[in-house]
Parts: structure tokens; C-alpha cells; sequence
């Protein structure tokens, strides 16, 4: 998972990964490090290392599938 921590609370995207396909499946921000843009710098952190990596993307998580439009 990526996962950003500030003052002991952890921001996370989660992905579930088989041999070349990524799926990723939950994001969650605290809501005291909401509408800082750290859900977005994860899921776009994650997908470019999924796309370096050249897997297939898919997105089970509402909030990711907003950017793969």
C-alpha cells in the first residue's frame, strides 16, 4: 500500500496486486488531513509507479476511477 503519515495519522491507498495487474481498491485520508490533497498525491504517485512497473490498472475504489477517466 502507499501510505503518507503526518503527526501520527496515516492517509492510505491500497492496491491488491497479481502478476501484472494492479487493482487498487481503497483510499482513505483521516478527516483532519482532508481537502490538504493528499488522497490525490497517492493515487497518482500510485498509478505512475503502476504504470512505470506496466501493469494493468484497474480500480475497484470509487476515487481512484476518477482518474483513470
Amino acid at each position: 500500500r502507499f501510505l503518507v503519515e503526518i503527526n501520527q495519522e496515516q492517509a492510505i491507498l491500497e492496491y491488491r496486486l497479481t502478476e501484472r495487474k494492479i487493482n487498487f481498491h481503497h483510499t482513505f485520508v483521516p478527516p483532519a488531513m482532508r481537502g490538504k490533497g493528499i488522497a490525490e498525491n497517492l493515487v497518482r504517485s500510485g498509478l505512475s509507479w503502476a504504470k512505470q512497473q506496466q501493469l494493468t490498472i484497474e480500480a475497484s475504489c470509487s476515487y481512484v476511477q476518477k482518474f483513470l477517466g
